[in-house]
């Protein structure tokens, strides 16, 4: 059990969990004060040690699911371990409704469902969801996996494809529709009223669910009886929301980001503000340490410094929004927004190829999400054909508020400095640096990709202070929190 929980652990720590040794010892101790047999308690003692962030519990579910197999049952009603043997449990195992009267020793994976007819099948998980018995429900899902599944030994892969199949084959859409005519035809006076018709249709759907994840379920345990937790586990790993790739985000992926981006952000805050109250300590103060000294009768035990005053600085921020980087831009002005108390002033800029200042949409909202979503709508950034042209939208910027950069400024450019082959107009940038207090660049493609095709990243990064790489919302909260 403990190799099983160090094995669990690490793939925490590779999918990137924070997971430290103490609280590694932790799980191991809790382990040995829930029944193995409970496996819910575990799962659930095992995230109280080990996971610290909501957005993390996805990520440990997952691994969880993989490393600690669960025991199902076969259509005869044996139950069986992760390994396909039957386990001898006296008067109990009957949720098919069938007894212990089948065959022993089955081989892996096999639930007698191939040997079932589809009209069957089908009948079975009618009734199992009508009478929302779970065991018969775990049941149908081994002999559905047997049926459509198709699953290949050795096969690299996570199981996406043999759940699509298998859910395919089985239209559960068609099945609600038959459990939701069966509820009509059984109601008092032959009709459902609109209240009952919705709660039978909630009801409907999430005993669908639970059958979906108890198909899924043995899928994966077919995986891990086949190819081994470890190399399943690295199959269906996926990075946690900080660690999403912002670039090649999915729908999903985008709106995870979206839920985690507001905690985010009071979290960066809150820290940016601590920072700046407590910030290093300044040089001695020597007339406080003397007055401090006077109640230990003139020995100065407790010197006294003077806590310096860091000014807020004021952030210009220059985004390019076209393509794909307009997700990257989409969160990098969310998150500068939302922590807008932290800084002076923050004046907010879009281009194309045209350029236009967006400052205006904030003004006055609760939620920067909702500014973003006019940006997208009303920005003026189309000067001729939509394509981004770094050179010109530097130049306009220059034009109409290069004199309005102070030494009190910094500029945040974001963007991937691809430029369809236009002038650089890398000047802008140069005279940017020499009149404000700092120029950084953010990028949100890899750096082994700078200086590649249209590339001109390398022209602007002269004259910046920095340019960094910024895919994620974790590199990006790191560059935010040192910039106050």
């Amino acid at each position: 059990m403990l190799d099983l929980l160090s094995g669990f652990v690490t793939e925490l720590r590779k999918a990137g969990l924070p997971v430290s040794l103490t609280e590694h010892l932790d799980a191991a101790e809790a382990v040995h004060h829930i029944p193995l047999e409970d496996r819910e308690g575990l799962k659930y003692a095992l995230a109280a040690t080990l996971v610290k962030s909501s957005s993390h519990w996805h990520a440990f579910e997952t691994a969880f699911e993989v490393f600690f197999a669960v025991r199902t049952k076969g259509m005869d009603g044996l139950e069986l371990d992760a390994d396909g043997n039957e386990i001898d449990n006296d008067g109990e195992g009957d949720a098919a409704g069938t007894g212990k009267g089948g065959q022993k020793g089955r081989g892996k994976g096999s639930g007698g469902g191939e040997g079932m007819s589809a009209e069957e099948l089908a009948e079975m998980l009618f009734k199992s969801l009508m009478s929302s018995d779970h065991g018969l429900m775990n049941a149908v899902a081994r002999g559905a996996v047997d049926r459509y599944a198709g699953m290949e030994p050795g096969r690299p892969v996570g199981g996406t494809y043999y759940l699509y199949r298998t859910l395919r084959n089985l239209d559960l859409d068609g099945v609600l529709a038959k459990l939701m005519a069966q509820a009509q035809a059984g109601a008092v006076g032959g009709a459902l009223t609109d209240l009952e018709e919705r709660l039978a249709a909630d009801e409907y759907k999430a005993r669908i669910e639970k059958f979906r994840r108890a198909v899924e379920t043995e899928i994966r345990r077919r995986l891990v009886e086949d190819r081994g937790a470890e190399a399943l586990a690295r199959s269906v790993r996926k990075p946690l929301p900080e660690d999403i790739d912002v670039m090649h985000a999915t729908r999903e992926e985008l709106a995870v980001l979206q839920r985690v981006l507001q905690p985010l952000s009071r979290k960066l805050a809150v820290r940016l503000a601590r920072k700046r109250r407590h910030g290093h300590k300044g040089p001695l103060d020597f007339r406080a340490t003397v007055r401090r000294s006077l109640s230990t009768g003139g020995v100065p035990i407790e010197p006294r410094f003077r806590h310096p005053r860091p000014s807020k600085p004021e952030i210009f921020v220059i985004a390019d929004i076209s393509g794909s980087v307009a997700s990257f831009a989409r969160f990098t002005l969310h998150l500068v927004y939302a922590i807008s108390a932290q800084f002076s002033k923050v004046r907010s800029f879009v281009f194309v190829d045209g350029i236009d200042e967006v400052t205006r949409f904030f003004e006055g909202v609760v939620d920067p999400a909702d500014a973003v979503a006019r940006i997208n709508q009303e920005a003026d950034v189309i000067w001729v054909d939509g394509h981004s042209d770094y050179g010109h939208a530097l130049t306009e910027f220059h034009r109409r508020w290069g004199d309005q950069v102070t030494a009190r400024s910094s500029v945040l450019l974001l963007g991937d400095a691809r430029n369809n082959y236009h002038a650089s107009q890398s000047w802008v940038v140069e005279d940017l640096q020499r009149r404000a207090r700092h120029v950084y660049w953010l990028n949100p493609e890899p750096r082994d990709y700078w200086g590649s095709g249209d590339s001109i990243v390398g022209e602007y990064a002269a004259h910046c202070d920095e340019v960094v790489e910024c895919r994620t919302l974790r590199q990006l909260e790191h560059f935010v929190g040192n910039l106050a």
